[in-house]
This record gives structure tokens, C-alpha cells and sequence, in this order.
């Protein structure tokens, strides 16, 4: 598919950070890619145009109906200079499962991928380019047909931005505090918490606000059925390294399936070591901080790549995990991935994609 790039006949006024001062998603760059869909035509009008604000008809049904998904991938200054992408195939096929389960049209994956990197190419100068930056890209779908009444729309909006970006969490690679929430619950099974779509997020923000409130970093979330079994942390899947197995939650539907965690189990199989994939109970997690028996736990997702945490607070009771340290499974962990995202290491994987 051609692209149209409309490029900007004024100077950009946007703020472009120094390395130093990056978080996370504050800062986008000056340029967006959009494309149309209508049920008659299809996917249209392919086109790269100055960012600039939306326009929605007040009945649009993603403001009504949540008909809407969205990923999230990087693009990494490469140390040979180059520019790479992680697994990018990954993420285009998770957006179109997520784009089945709310009736939405699914995407060319070659279009998807061209797309990717002519908007990075044309704003690579927003890459930033000291260790742990990156150039954050969010691709999103959502309903735009005016309408009010509970079906699939007729048209959609399929636009992608990018962002500079530094560490996700502000403690960076150091160990996070984790609250278990055993009183809501983030999805059920059937339900679609193992798809990227916003609905999963809103209701999160009450159980995270307070979570926060308490000096926690993120909340890990249980079962919908017993409150029971340990799911996922908000934005991340999760894993635990007890008596020398790691340990990570089945994808039971309502589970997001990450990159990131596909990343760290294909890893660990390559380098030996045993790891399952089980139900794994609040109740296991906090006898084995009792015993000592948990030696690391951590979180992996785009955002933050590999989270170590330190601490978790279960009905009242802190517990220390590694002594509040970074394991030493987890520094590996982190430092493989992104050794591979950067062009640090070897890719015996062949997951890095070269674009520049």
C-alpha cells in the first residue's frame, strides 16, 4: 500500500527532550500515522500528517461501545548506529486477535509493518539514544461511526504515535512494591482480559490510585472466581523464582499473552533451566516469602521490559522478597533482552528487525 507523507509547511513547536529528561509518554513526536476503513471499502487512505488532535462525532461508538484496541512496541538506537524493532511481528498479531474478539477489521500485516517503519524513519530523529531510552510506539484502532445503539461499527480509524521514552517506572531497574488486591478483580475468564483493548484498564485505576496511595508501585491481580490464584500485574505478566523453578501463570483467557513473557520463557528454555507454566495461589506465593523459598519475583512487559519487585503487601502483610534486592535471574533476564533490543548481544532468535 502507498503511504502519503504530508509533511508540515510551519516549524515544529513541540518540546524535544534531552535524554535526561524522559519518562514516559509525555513527550510524542511530530508526525502521526492514520488509515481509514469502511465495510464497502476496506482499509484506505494510508497516510503519515503533522500530529495534531482528533476529530470524533459526539456518537462515535468507541465513546460508547469501548470498540476499540491498541498495542505497544519500541524502536531502539541500535549500537552500530542502526535502528531496530523487537518482535514487531508479534505485537501485529496480537492486535489483530484483540481486533476478532471486538468485531473490528483486522489489519495487513505487511501494510501494519510498512507503516512502522516509515513513521519511525521519518521521525528518527525523536530516537533517543542513551541506555534504557527508547522511541515508544502505540498503534491503536477505534470505532468512528456515529451511532447509538449496541452493534459493530461500520468504519474505524487506525492511527499510530510515538513517543520518547525513558524508565517506566521511576524506580528504574531497582525493585518495586507490589499491592495483591483481594477484593476487585482486573478480568474473568471468557471475558477479554487477554486482549489489549482499554476496557481493561478503566477499571483498574481505583484498586491502582489507591495502591499508590500506600506507596505501592502496581497492584498484582487474582482470579475472578476464588480470588485466589495470582494473574497478572496491571501492566505486566508476572513471574515468580521459587526453590530454583520458574514460575509463571497459564494463559487461561483471562490473561494477557506478552511479548515480553513469551521473550523470557523461550529464553529461559534456551539457557536450561526449569520453569512451569501452573496456577500458581496468593497463599504459595506468601508461604514461600515465609520460608525464603522465594528467591526473586519480577514482572516483564514493553514498558519495563524486566520489573524486579522487592515487596509485596498481601491483607496487611509486607513481604520481603530478596531483600528488597534485584535477583540475580532477573538482572540476567533484563540484560539479555535488551542487550538483544539494542544490538548488544547475538540474536539466536532472529527477533531483532533492522529497519535503518
Amino acid at each position: 500500500m502507498d503511504i502519503r507523507i504530508i509533511k508540515s509547511t510551519t516549524p515544529s513547536q513541540k518540546y524535544r527532550p534531552k535524554d535526561s529528561e524522559l519518562g514516559f509518554g509525555k513527550y510524542t513526536t511530530d508526525y502521526m500515522f492514520l488509515m481509514n476503513y469502511e465495510r464497502k471499502k476496506g482499509w484506505h487512505d494510508a497516510r503519515i500528517v503533522p500530529y495534531e488532535p482528533l476529530k470524533l462525532d459526539p456518537a462515535a461508538m468507541v465513546l460508547h461501545y469501548n470498540q476499540q484496541v491498541f498495542e505497544g512496541l519500541k524502536a531502539y538506537s541500535l549500537a552500530d548506529g542502526g535502528i531496530g524493532l523487537f518482535r514487531p511481528n508479534k505485537n501485529i498479531e496480537r492486535m489483530n486477535r484483540s481486533a476478532r474478539r471486538m468485531v473490528m477489521p483486522e489489519l495487513d500485516s505487511e501494510v501494519f509493518l510498512q507503516a512502522i517503519k516509515e513513521l519511525v524513519l521519518l521521525e528518527r530523529e525523536w530516537l533517543p539514544t542513551s541506555a534504557g531510552t527508547s522511541l515508544y510506539i502505540r498503534p491503536t484502532m477505534i470505532a468512528t461511526e456515529p451511532g447509538i445503539g449496541i452493534r459493530p461499527s461500520e468504519e474505524y480509524l487506525f492511527y499510530m504515535i510515538l513517543c520518547s521514552v525513558g524508565a517506566y517506572y521511576p524506580e528504574g531497574f531497582n525493585p518495586t512494591k507490589i499491592y495483591v488486591s483481594n477484593m476487585y478483580v482486573r478480568s474473568a475468564k471468557h471475558a477479554v482480559g487477554n486482549v489489549k483493548t482499554s476496557g481493561n484498564y478503566g477499571p483498574t485505576l481505583l484498586v491502582s490510585q489507591e495502591a499508590f496511595m500506600k506507596g505501592y508501585t502496581q497492584v498484582l491481580w487474582l482470579d475472578a472466581e476464588e480470588l485466589k490464584y495470582v494473574e497478572e500485574v496491571g501492566t505486566s505478566n508476572v513471574f515468580f523464582f521459587i526453590n530454583g523453578e520458574l514460575v509463571t501463570p497459564p494463559l487461561n483467557g483471562s490473561i494477557l499473552p506478552g511479548i515480553t513473557r513469551d521473550s523470557v520463557l523461550r529464553i529461559v528454555k534456551h539457557w536450561g533451566l526449569t520453569i512451569s507454566e501452573r496456577l500458581i495461589s496468593i497463599e504459595e506465593v506468601a508461604d514461600a516469602c515465609r520460608s525464603g523459598d522465594l528467591e526473586e519475583m519480577f514482572a516483564t512487559g514493553t514498558a519495563a521490559v524486566i520489573s524486579p519487585v522487592g515487596q509485596i503487601c498481601y491483607k496487611g502483610e509486607d513481604f520481603l522478597i530478596a531483600d528488597g534486592k534485584t535477583g540475580k535471574l532477573s538482572q540476567r533476564l533484563y540484560d539479555e533482552i535488551t542487550g538483544i533490543q539494542y544490538g548488544l548481544k547475538d540474536d539466536p532468535f532472529g527477533w531483532r528487525v533492522r529497519i535503518a
